[in-house]
């Protein structure tokens, strides 16, 4: 292959993340021709830096804080974690920062990987620089989908750079425990990332600028979290914010504006995510770089008849479950496109629509105690217009939830519409409950009647029997 050489696809995939590979997956079934263009490692910023290694950090962390709350157990687990042991074990699972499963897989798939940064160069037209300096031009027949995602954003703090902070990515790949901890935000990332390193030893202070943890859910998911995170030693400062950040003879000192200095070793900042779209080529197409990219509900780029964005670049739902499901929409989009199947334009809920984005997304934050959340809050369906009633019950209302732990705390909220009686949204906080949140998707989803949902027995004696309170405290108010 020479460097000035031609090669044409029927869909050419900027990105090999969970949303790109899922995208390629769907074109290659049905029977595309496709290319995936890749700077980093292939499996992209879930596999390596984000979900899988977050998680595998906290799985430990919370089992050990869940088997304390059980009696005959938790004299048994008083003790330090093994922190080596679970670094090694993330490790284990980011294949140790290496690719080369995940790029085996696109190959299973009949996929062409290719190395290097891509950029747009005009319609249809992709151009891949690899390390050593070669080009090759790849041409897209169908279809050009971007999924290149989001990456970290820094604050514009005077001097942060000589600081090396971390961002999420440090935070998740780390492979020491630092013994003091700043994290500034109070966000998903700043919360699960807060939990996982006070339980692995760090001494944790969490700078919030706003008046509570995970401000887009109901403020008693935030309440509860900021609550056990306090216990479990933590310093959570809420209505702070960071006046400056310098690093002192290896020290991390912070000033915030309440005039309080704090020192530490490391310092994470997880006060937002900005698209990766500034250096794609998104002005050879008449598009402004660096900017989120506004889409249809087949992630078709808004004015384009072949640009397609998917997951977090389009803004719409920035989680990685959600990005594989627009994924799965985007490349039946583009099979129907490009075999001459046309597609209503109006199509809610249809096999080329991603109408979930706007109804029903799903959400666990693996902190402890999880809060997990699908749909609107009460705020959110208030704000919409709708004419709602929210009904909550405590979480030990469910005869197991005790039995799952001693001293069981937790809450649980549905929004119900009062109009068309169904359910606009679902809030569960508590240990476990992340396990519960599909059972409400599908509820939100298929816009289930309470009539109906009466009729979905909950089995006893489960945590999941808190379906029935709720419904008992629709009824009797």
């Amino acid at each position: 292959m020479t460097e000035s050489e031609t090669i044409a696809y029927d869909v050419v995939v900027l990105g090999a993340g969970p949303v790109g590979e899922n995208v390629a997956d769907r074109t290659r079934a049905a029977g595309l021709s496709t290319a995936v263009v890749e700077s980093e490692l292939v499996g992209g910023e879930c596999s390596y830096w984000a979900c899988v290694p977050s998680k595998a950090l906290l799985r430990p962390v919370i089992a050990r804080a869940e088997a304390r709350r059980v009696p005959g157990l938790r004299q048994s687990v008083q003790g330090p974690l093994d922190a080596a042991a679970v670094l090694a074990h993330r490790n284990y699972y980011t294949s140790d920062w290496h690719d080369g499963g995940a790029a085996g897989w696109l190959d299973g798939i009949g996929a062409d990987l290719h190395r290097g940064h891509g950029r747009l160069t005009g319609p249809r037209t992709v151009t891949v620089t690899g390390s050593d300096g070669g080009q090759k031009v790849l041409t897209a027949r169908h279809a050009v989908a971007v999924c290149t995602g989001t990456d970290a954003v820094l604050p514009d703090l005077p001097g942060l750079a000589e600081v090396k902070p971390w961002t999420s990515r440090n935070a998740t790949s780390a492979q020491a425990v630092p013994g003091r901890l700043v994290v500034v935000g109070g966000g998903v990332v700043a919360t699960e990332m807060a939990t996982a390193w006070q339980g692995l030893g760090a001494q944790v202070t969490v700078l919030v600028r706003g008046k509570g943890l995970l401000n887009r859910m109901e403020p008693f998911a935030g309440e509860l979290v900021a609550e056990a995170l306090t216990e479990a030693g933590a310093d959570v400062r809420t209505g702070t914010s960071v006046e400056s950040v310098t690093r002192e003879n290896g020290t991390v000192v912070v000033v915030t504006d309440q005039g309080d200095r704090i020192e530490a070793d490391e310092i994470l900042f997880a006060t937002g995510r900005r698209p990766k779209t500034g250096d794609i080529g998104l002005d050879t197409v008449g598009l402004e770089p660096g900017g989120w990219l506004p889409v249809d509900d087949s992630m078709l780029v808004s004015g384009s008849d072949w640009l397609y964005a998917v997951g977090d670049v389009n803004h719409r739902a920035l989680l990685t479950h959600q990005g594989k499901y627009q994924a799965r929409i985007a490349g039946a989009a583009i099979a129907a496109r490009a075999s001459g199947v046309p597609i209503p334009e109006s199509d809610p809920w249809g096999a080329h629509a991603a109408t979930a984005d706007h109804h029903a997304v799903p959400q666990v934050v693996f902190s402890d105690p999880e809060a997990a959340a699908v749909g609107l809050s009460l705020a959110e369906a208030e704000q919409a217009g709708h004419r709602v009633r929210a009904v909550d019950v405590d979480m030990t209302s469910a005869s197991g939830a005790g039995l799952y732990a001693d001293g069981y705390r937790g809450r649980a909220r549905m929004v119900v519409d009062l109009e068309k009686e169904i359910l606009r949204g679902v809030t569960f906080v508590g240990p476990g409950v992340g396990e519960l949140i599909h059972s409400a998707t599908i509820a939100v989803a298929g816009q289930v009647p309470i009539a109906r949902l009466w009729h979905a027995v909950p089995s006893f004696p489960t945590i999941s029997e808190v379906w029935l309170r709720l419904l008992e405290a629709y009824r009797d108010n």
